[in-house]
């Protein structure tokens, strides 16, 4: 009787055991590390960030004259100069393609915001579909460098909740 409490107890245990997780010869698969959201080019660091405008606060996207929909991407890109931290002004142009090689049009617009410390950044916005992937290529000339300056990034946006 004592034995078959041992092993009617234990057999559970045993079979947890034996299902529980990856041996040694397993692949388990790394986690990738976060899209980069910067890059440098040359003195300068260009920002940059992706996001349905249903994200948005409804005063922040009433000011800015965004549409808030879960089917509408806004690009955001900021160009801050590396050697003091600043933002500046330059030319901002982006040609933005889906995983089909379908081209969405994406109009950037500059918003500066004046205060202490002056803000300048430029927003454009897509139609997007539930799980398409976007491709952006961003074209960036700081003003007053006299360079162009080529950053690319991917983000997929899932539109249903």
């Amino acid at each position: 009787m004592k034995l078959a409490r041992i092993l009617i107890f234990s057999l559970p245990l045993a079979l947890a055991a034996a299902c529980g997780g990856p041996g040694d010869s397993a692949t388990v698969p790394q986690a990738q590390p976060a899209d980069a959201t910067s890059a440098d080019i040359g003195d300068y660091v260009v920002h940059f960030s992706a996001q349905t405008t249903d994200q948005l606060p409804p005063d922040v996207a009433k000011a800015y004259n965004i549409l808030r929909s879960k089917n509408r991407a806004m690009l955001n890109v900021s160009i801050i100069r590396a050697s003091d931290g600043k933002p500046v002004a330059g030319t901002v142009r982006v040609k933005t393609v889906n995983l089909t090689g379908q081209l969405k049009n994406i109009t950037m617009r500059e918003i500066t915001e004046p205060g202490e410390v002056v803000a300048i950044y430029y927003i454009g916005e897509t139609p997007v579909a539930n799980r398409e992937t976007l491709v952006f290529d961003i074209s960036v000339a700081p003003e007053g460098s006299g360079t162009l300056w080529e950053v690319r990034f991917k983000r997929e946006f899932y539109t249903d909740s």
